[in-house]
Order: C-alpha cells, then sequence, then structure tokens
C-alpha cells in the first residue's frame, strides 16, 4: 500500500497552499474520493509486478483520473521511437502499438519534464493523425525515470473532454509514475538476466569445448553437446554417468587422474592434463585435454576438455614415422652409400677418396661410367656427405623422359602452357630446391632442354613452361653418363658450354674388370643382401662358384653380379651358394677388337638371347640389365644389334 504522505515536498506544499474554494463538507468528500482512488490502485497493483502490473495500473489511473485512455510506453530500439507495454482504453486492455515521437506530445514527456495539456491537444499537434482521430482534447503525461536517472519511458493518460488541473490526481498520478518506474527497470533488469542466461546457456551448450558438471565423486550433473558427443553418451545418460568409469583402464592414466583428483580435493586447479577415455557408446579410444576446478563450496567442480584425439594420433603416426624413416634411412645409407661401395682395390678406394673432396663443396659433378657401375652410389655419396644431406636427393632419368615432356619434368609448367596442362606442376629442379639433383643419363637430354639447363647452371634461375616470371632455386647438379660426351660434343648433340658446366669434378668409376680383387668382396655382401630379401641365409658361396665369377669379365658390371647372385639364391637349396655355370661362363668371352663398345654389345646382345629377344616384362632383357626398356632400345640402336626371337621385327632396327 503506497501513503501519499510519501509524495514528494513541492507536491505536498502545493496540496497545503491550494485556495480553499470549497466548503469543510465538499473538501471532505474529495479528500475521501482521491484517497479511495489511491488505495483502489494500490490494491489492484500491489500483488502484480510485470505486464500484469502495468495493466492493473493503467486501469485503475485511467478510472482514479477519469480519462478514457491510460498507457506505459518505453523506448523501441530507440530514442525517438516507444512502443506501450500497457494499454487501457474504451474499458478494456487495447493491443500494444508503437509510434514515433516527433510531433507528439510525448516528445516533450521523453525529454524529462511532465507534460500536461488541459485543453486544444488536436489543434496543436496535428501531425499525430492518431490523436487527431480520436478526438483526444486532453494530455497528462510523466517520465518514468531510474534511480541513476535514465530516462526509461513514460506513463500518460489522455481523453477526448478537457482535463483541469487537479493537483491531488497529479500527486496520485506521479506517485504511480514512480511505481511504474520501479517496475519498469526491475523487468529490464530480469529481461538482461533472461537474455544473459540464455546467452551463456547457448554458449554453454553450443561451445566446442567439452563442459561437464559434476561432484567429488566424478558423478555428472550437468554435461554440454560437445561432451555428450566426444563421450558418446544419449542425453539421458549423462546426469549419474561416473567420469572415472570412462579413463582407460592403463597405469599411466590411473597415476595421472589420482593426481589430478588429489589436487581437486585439496581446492587447487588442474590444467592441461592429458587422458585417454573410453567412449561410451563403442569403447573407441578418445584423447582429452581436461581442466578441472572445484567450485567455492567445494561439493562440485567444474571440467572442462577437448578433444585432442586427432592429433594424438597424428602425433603418434609421426613418431612412426619418423622411427620408420629413420630406419629407411639407416637401411638407404647400409644399400645405397658408402657401404655398398665394397672394395678394397687401388682404383675404388682413390674413386672413394674423390668422392669424400668434393661431396662438402656446392661443385657440379660429371660421374662417367660403363651401365652397372653403380654411377647412382656414388651420387648419393655425395649427397649423404653434403651439407645438403638433409634436403632431397631428387633423380631423374633423362634417357627415359618422352622428348617433348622433358622440359615440362624439369622444370615444371602452367596450367594451359599446352594441351593436357590441365594443372600446374612443379618441376623437379623446383624440388631439389636447397638440395641435389641427379641427372642419370645425361647424354640423353634433347639439345632444346639443354638451353634451359645451361641457365639454371650458370644464373640458378629457370621458367616453367608457359611462365612469366623466373623462379631462382639453389640446386646442386650431379650427372651421371656412360656416353662419351666429348664425342657428342663433336657430333653437335650435347653442348659444348653445358658439358663444363657440368664436368666441374669429373669422377670415373671404374669397371668391375679393373677391380677383380673386389669381386670376392662384393659377391659375399650382395649373398647377403639378397639372401634378406628373398628370405633365404646363406653361410658362405662355394669355392668353384667364386673362381667362376673372378675369372668372368663381367661386361655388365657390379649390376650384371647382383643379377646373377640373386639367380643363383633363387636355385639354391642349402646354405651353401653354389653358381650354376651355365649362370657364368667358364672362360672369359672373346672380345671384337678389345673396345669398351664392343664388350658392351656383346653383353647386351648375349642377354637378348637369353630372353628371345624380349625387352619389356618381368623376363626382359631391360628387367636383366637393370636398364629402361626406352633406354636399351636407344644402345641397341646405337650399337647396331637387332633383337632376335619371336618379337622381333626382321630386317628392322629396334
Amino acid at each position: 500500500m503506497i501513503d501519499p504522505t510519501d509524495a514528494p515536498d513541492e507536491d505536498r506544499r502545493s496540496i497545503a497552499s491550494r485556495p480553499d474554494e470549497t466548503d469543510s463538507e465538499e473538501r471532505e468528500r474529495v479528500d475521501l474520493e482521491e484517497m479511495q482512488s489511491l488505495r483502489e490502485i494500490a490494491q489492484g497493483t500491489g500483488h502484480t509486478s510485470g505486464i500484469a502490473f502495468f495493466q492493473t495500473l493503467v486501469e485503475h489511473l485511467a478510472r482514479a483520473l477519469d480519462a478514457k485512455y491510460a498507457f506505459v510506453a518505453e523506448f523501441a530500439g530507440s530514442n525517438t521511437r516507444v512502443h506501450t507495454i500497457a494499454y487501457w482504453g474504451e474499458g478494456r486492455i487495447l493491443e500494444d502499438e508503437e509510434w514515433d515521437l516527433p510531433g507528439t506530445p510525448c516528445e516533450d514527456v521523453v525529454r524529462g519534464n511532465l507534460c500536461h495539456h488541459p485543453t486544444g491537444v488536436r489543434l496543436k499537434f496535428p501531425g499525430d493523425a492518431a490523436l487527431v482521430k480520436m478526438g483526444v482534447e486532453s494530455y497528462l503525461g510523466v517520465p518514468l525515470l531510474a534511480p541513476d536517472g535514465e530516462h526509461l519511458g513514460h506513463l500518460a493518460v489522455f481523453d477526448p473532454r478537457p482535463m483541469p488541473e487537479m493537483p491531488r490526481k497529479l500527486l496520485i498520478f506521479r506517485i504511480f509514475a514512480a511505481r511504474a518506474a520501479a517496475e519498469l527497470a526491475r523487468l529490464r533488469v530480469e529481461r538482461g538476466l533472461i537474455e544473459s542466461e540464455e546467452r551463456f546457456r547457448d554458449l554453454f551448450e553450443e561451445a566446442p569445448i567439452a563442459y561437464v558438471h559434476e561432484d567429488l565423486d566424478s558423478r555428472f550433473v550437468r554435461a554440454n553437446r560437445a561432451a555428450v558427443r566426444i563421450l558418446g553418451l544419449d542425453s539421458d545418460e549423462v546426469v549419474g554417468t561416473v567420469g572415472m568409469s570412462l579413463v582407460a583402464d592403463t597405469p599411466e592414466n590411473k597415476r595421472t587422474i589420482q593426481q589430478a583428483f588429489a589436487a581437486v580435493g585439496r581446492g587447487t586447479d588442474t590444467g592441461g592434463i592429458v587422458l585417454e577415455l573410453r567412449r561410451k557408446d563403442n569403447g573407441q579410444p578418445v584423447w582429452v585435454q581436461w581442466w578441472s576446478k572445484p567450485e567455492p563450496n567445494g561439493k562440485y567442480t567444474r571440467t572442462m576438455f577437448v578433444d585432442i584425439t586427432e592429433r594424438v594420433l597424428m602425433e603418434r603416426e609421426q613418431a612412426r614415422l619418423k622411427a620408420e624413416n629413420l630406419y629407411l634411412q639407416e637401411e638407404i645409407k647400409a644399400d645405397h652409400n658408402f657401404e655398398e661401395i665394397v672394395g678394397q682395390s687401388p682404383v675404388i678406394l682413390k674413386t672413394l677418396d674423390n668422392v669424400l673432396k668434393v661431396a662438402p663443396t656446392d661443385a657440379s659433378v660429371l660421374i662417367s661410367g660403363e651401365t652397372g657401375t653403380g654411377k647412382e652410389l656414388i651420387a648419393r655419396a655425395i649427397h649423404s656427405n653434403s651439407r645438403r644431406r638433409e634436403k632431397p636427393l631428387i633423380k631423374i632419368n633423362c634417357a627415359a623422359l618422352p622428348t617433348g615432356l622433358v622440359e615440362s619434368e624439369l622444370f615444371g609448367h602452367e596450367k594451359g602452357a599446352f594441351t593436357g596442362a590441365i594443372a600446374k606442376r612443379i618441376g623437379r629442379f623446383e624440388l631439389a630446391d636447397g638440395g641435389t639433383i641427379f641427372l642419370d643419363e645425361i647424354g640423353e637430354i634433347p639439345l632444346e632442354a639443354q638451353t634451359k639447363l645451361l641457365r639454371v647452371l650458370q644464373e640458378k634461375e629457370f621458367e616453367r613452361v608457359g611462365g612469366k616470371s623466373p623462379i631462382r632455386v639453389d640446386v646442386r647438379v650431379i650427372a651421371a653418363t656412360n656416353r662419351d660426351l666429348l664425342a657428342a660434343v663433336r657430333e653437335k648433340t650435347f653442348r659444348e658450354d653445358l658439358y663444363y658446366r657440368l664436368n666441374v669434378f669429373p669422377i670415373v668409376v671404374p669397371p668391375l674388370r679393373d677391380r677383380t680383387d673386389d669381386i670376392p668382396l662384393l659377391a659375399h655382401f650382395l649373398t647377403r643382401k639378397c639372401g634378406r630379401q628373398i628370405g633365404k641365409l646363406i653361410e658362405r658361396i662355394d669355392s668353384d662358384s667364386l673362381e667362376r665369377l673372378c675369372a668372368y669379365h663381367w661386361p655388365g658390371n657390379v649390376r650384371e653380379l647382383e643379377n646373377v647372385i640373386e639367380r643363383a639364391l633363387i636355385l639354391s637349396t642349402g646354405s651353401v651358394l653354389e653358381i650354376d655355370p651355365d649362370l657364368v661362363p667358364a672362360e672369359p668371352a672373346r672380345l671384337t677388337g678389345g673396345s669398351l663398345l664392343a664388350i658392351e654389345r656383346d653383353h647386351i646382345q648375349r642377354v637378348l638371347e637369353q630372353t628371345g629377344g624380349v625387352i619389356e616384362g618381368a623376363n626382359g632383357a631391360a628387367r636383366i640389365l637393370d636398364m629402361h626398356p626406352n633406354t636399351l632400345r636407344s644402345r641397341m640402336k646405337k650399337l647396331g644389334i637387332r633383337r632376335t626371337g619371336d618379337d622381333a621385327r626382321p630386317g628392322r632396327l629396334p
């Protein structure tokens, strides 16, 4: 119940100074009516709040002030537009309305002023079409102010009849305006709390981080969607689920979780702990990073965690790949570097000494030697002993590249550079940036590509096919050939300037016939290596077999020796390797003219006879000679060798 004596001092003074225009009996009647009105308003609004309070207020206020209309309004998104939250008229609660303030009697009220127009409202505010249409004659409005002075809205009554000044009714109006302001402020706080709660509920539910509210026995009280999804829970399984039951039963997990719960029990935070859990639905492992903090009352904990399963699995895979890479590096080192360049003969030791001298530099190296002598192994040894060993060694067999695609393979191409170039391609030189590129069979590279290759060696830059801007690279070039490049220079099939750019440091790999003392060492090494690959354990090599190996001239060099050893291992049945005489001729082959080309021609012809003229395939000559089929055809054409057998074409070179 609101007491009129709570009215502001100025209103009480106004009441006290009102002229005595009626006799005491009339004054008493008016006082009783006003007190009754005040009591009715107070009683009508005393047990309500919110919208119900405002609806009751405007109804009783209209009746008490004998006005046809009354409303409470608040701002609608801006300080120039308002809408009603309770509107009384025509003897009932009306639908809420919204309007712009300029040109209305409410405009002065929202500035913080009490506004009373006893008459003439239609004439004073002709732009307010609604008031004009309703025939409003009088208007009384008062601002609703928060305790801090903020303008919240306004309370108003209006009527088609004049509304003379009545100080006591004005006092009632102001009293309930203050009550309405307090309720409106309370509503705004309540709305703010509801909005905040909804916002935080949305943040809680939709957050990508999992949140769980649990008691000190690890029983879940509440969990958000992320937690439910990560843990494989149904929504009806959340309450009562024991978090500890989801922890993987491993010694490491047990130790970690015990330490964590001990910290929570002491009232301290735990942060960043990695735990392995098991999903409730399928038992699959899931790894989380976990934080937990006790609530101030000490009865519950707030826990959050993020799913790091993908990261953990990736780290495990990286560790596995790293270990595998180390293993492969050791294997590569054992199979392809100095460990496989087996020998103690002076010529091979001199070659290895040259490798050690040139490896630390960035000088271009030209490795020459017959087919099968191990030129690629020398290139790998140079790279693995250089400062570039942590960077890639990119290999490319120039003889195996189609003529029209050599530049694209070496330097790459842009999308649309030529027919079929549907995407940008990174070339081998770009891949080798910072490392080494090994150009095997460099003598087979076309003249058109030699110019670009020379530019890379001179300027350290190139352009992709179809490209418009140069690409700089830091690449060491190692080339290899079994051809006489000086002869090719004289024949104008190889650029002289490119030859000298490549031949900064020449290394000649000796043929196996020049290091026969190394054949027993190589035979035993290759026997162990090939034996591991095919799963056979050989203790020693038969002495007669070793004699045959040492007596043979090996035109195919170490590669041919390896192929012979592998075939002998496949045929062997015991722990002692016996090499069938059919695999190695008992007497050295007779040379025609004693030239290197004659040796190579004789060897290729014998292998072709062995395969019936078949070049490609698992049993073809190229496979036995460990050469690319196109390379073999090129060598056959150069040596004038025609195929024999079912797939040969009589009268034509291959």
